[in-house]
Order: structure tokens, then C-alpha cells, then sequence
């Protein structure tokens, strides 16, 4: 199960630690979830998230100081003896020295932000589901093309480097070569970025490894990018025949979400670059409502239609 540690969510965030007595380098969060706990403060713990990150805005904290000193040792233990991460109080909320006193005895970390509830929500919400998202790796190129992540596969040797060095001496950027790592963070959106290894290298066969960055500047690269189409390379067949005018579009599936996707064959010659840059732009076309195959087949259809009706005059 993916994870993430809470000191990298500190880091990540700018969180004030409000008991670093704790020993927090074993917690770890596993769901992009929040949960607010102010029905737990009211005593109903039924269906309790326990697990995920608990966050504590200006109504919960205004109902925590009007509770007895009674009332605050029940709710106080029995919300903080529930397996919770990590506790985290928005606006700069003091949690009170009893509160803070409870956690350390059940060794639950309290930390605090200066973000409003409604903002830090938001946002590590979003963080989560990208780092927590479900993740595979694939063998090809992800590079940017007119703000189009375009991903190249096809077999070992058969040109995807070199397609994608063309494309940034082009001015487009390189996010992965040779793995890509596609995380599935929503139902639509499949983001691709590179294993911390091979980051920003290149390799082409009889050169060897080509750092991207240094050679073609910070520019040519991206760390992340959605996957908007797939460009498979494949050996030119003369007896297959090939989609020439693209009325019917084709997919691939990466984590049950559909990608468009286009088989280019190759033979001797054939600009992959160029290719490359026209499918990004053909494919931003049509999601902008406009689509040149359709548009062919409906002057074809028009002018049948008139030599019809000509016919019939005559």
C-alpha cells in the first residue's frame, strides 16, 4: 500500500510540530482523505475515520473551549485512544495545555498551520491524491507537446529517444525517458513522471546517456504531465492496412482510464518529430470542438448531396 510519512507532509506543507517529543518518523498516512472530527467532539464515533488525517478548523476549536473539564477527559481520551496519524489545527489555533497533554500520553502528533481550514484542506487533499494515487510503470517517452503529454511507446530500438531529442531541439520538453510512471489521480486524469534515477536522462543507443537538462537548459524539461495521447511506433507492414483518415478514433487503457491512442508505422524516411507535433495538435484541436476528419467527410457528403440534386434537375 502506498504511503506517505508524516515528516515529508510537515515539510511539504510548512507544519509547526506542537509536540516533537513524539517520535514521528514511523507515521505514515495511506488515504487521501481527511476527516473533521467535530461528531466525535459531540460524543458520536460511529463509522470514525480514525485512520485518516485529522483536521481541526474554527468550529470545531470554538466548541472544544466551551466544553466542561469533565466533559473534555472523556471526549478527549476516547477520540485521542482511536488509531489517528496525525491531528492538525488550522488558523494558528492553540490546541489547550490539557488537549496537548492527552495526545502526548497517547502519543498522537498535534501540529498546526497558519492556513485557513478551507485552503490547507484543499491542498493536501490534492497533494494526497497525487502521491497516494495508484501507480504502475510503463516502457516508452512522455514528452510535452503544446501543452499535450504525449506518450510514445512501441519496441526497444525502434526510435522513441530519438523522437523525443528531436522534439525538445523543437522547444516541447522531456518528462521520462525509457520509464514512465503513471499515477491515476482522478477517474479522467493519468499523470506521468520519472523515477528519481533516470530523471531528465536521455539514452540513445551508440551515444549512451544524454543529460537533457544541462544540455538543452531547464526549459526542455517537466517533472509531471498529464497523459492526454499515446503515439505507438510499430514496423511499417504492407499488408496492414492503416487508418488514413481517422473518423474513429482508437484506445489504450492505463489504470481503467481510456487514452487516445495512435499506431504510427515506421519505415525510412518518416519525420517522428513532425508526426509527433501534428497528433498533439490535431488531438488539442478536437478536444477545442473541431475535428478535420469529420469536416472532410461532411464537404464529401455536401458535395454528393449537390450532384444529386443536379441530377435530378437535369
Amino acid at each position: 500500500m502506498a504511503s506517505v510519512s508524516l515528516k515529508e507532509i510537515i515539510d511539504k506543507m510548512k507544519l509547526e510540530n506542537l509536540t516533537p517529543e513524539l517520535d514521528i518518523s514511523k507515521v505514515k498516512i495511506t488515504q487521501p482523505d481527511i476527516n473533521r472530527p467535530a461528531l466525535q467532539m459531540a460524543g458520536y464515533f460511529e463509522h470514525f475515520e480514525a485512520t485518516r488525517l485529522q483536521i481541526i478548523g474554527f468550529v470545531e476549536y470554538t466548541y472544544m473551549q466551551g466544553l466542561t473539564q469533565e466533559y473534555k477527559e472523556e471526549v478527549y481520551n476516547k477520540l485521542l485512544s482511536c488509531d489517528i496519524p496525525v491531528i492538525v489545527f488550522c488558523r494558528e489555533l492553540q490546541p489547550d495545555p490539557f488537549f496537548l497533554q492527552v495526545a502526548l500520553k497517547k502519543e498522537v502528533p498535534i501540529l498546526m498551520t497558519k492556513k485557513a481550514t478551507s485552503n490547507f484542506t484543499a491542498e493536501i487533499i490534492r497533494w494526497l491524491n497525487v502521491k497516494l494515487a495508484p501507480c504502475i510503470s510503463v516502457h516508452g517517452v512522455l514528452v510535452d507537446v503544446y501543452g499535450e503529454g504525449v506518450l510514445i511507446t512501441g519496441e526497444s530500438g525502434i526510435g522513441k529517444s530519438e523522437a523525443a531529442l528531436e522534439l525538445i531541439k523543437r522547444g516541447h520538453r522531456l518528462v521520462t525517458d525509457d520509464v514512465v510512471e503513471i499515477r491515476k489521480v482522478s477517474d479522467d486524469t493519468l499523470i506521468g513522471s520519472a523515477p528519481d534515477i533516470t530523471k531528465h536522462f536521455i539514452e540513445l543507443r551508440g551515444i549512451g546517456i544524454v543529460d537533457v537538462k544541462s544540455l538543452f537548459g531547464v526549459s526542455s524539461v517537466k517533472d509531471t504531465q498529464s497523459i492526454d495521447l499515446v503515439i505507438r511506433l510499430e514496423e511499417w507492414d504492407k499488408d496492414k492496412e492503416y487508418d488514413r483518415l481517422g473518423l474513429e478514433e482508437e484506445h489504450t487503457e492505463y489504470l481503467g482510464n481510456k487514452i487516445v491512442c495512435h499506431n504510427i508505422p515506421i519505415r525510412p524516411g518518416r519525420n517522428l518529430a513532425i508526426i509527433c507535433e501534428s497528433a498533439a495538435a490535431n488531438h488539442r484541436q478536437k478536444k477545442m470542438g473541431y475535428n478535420a476528419a469529420q469536416e472532410l467527410y461532411t464537404r464529401v457528403q455536401n458535395s454528393l448531396a449537390r450532384r444529386r440534386d443536379e441530377d435530378d434537375e437535369e
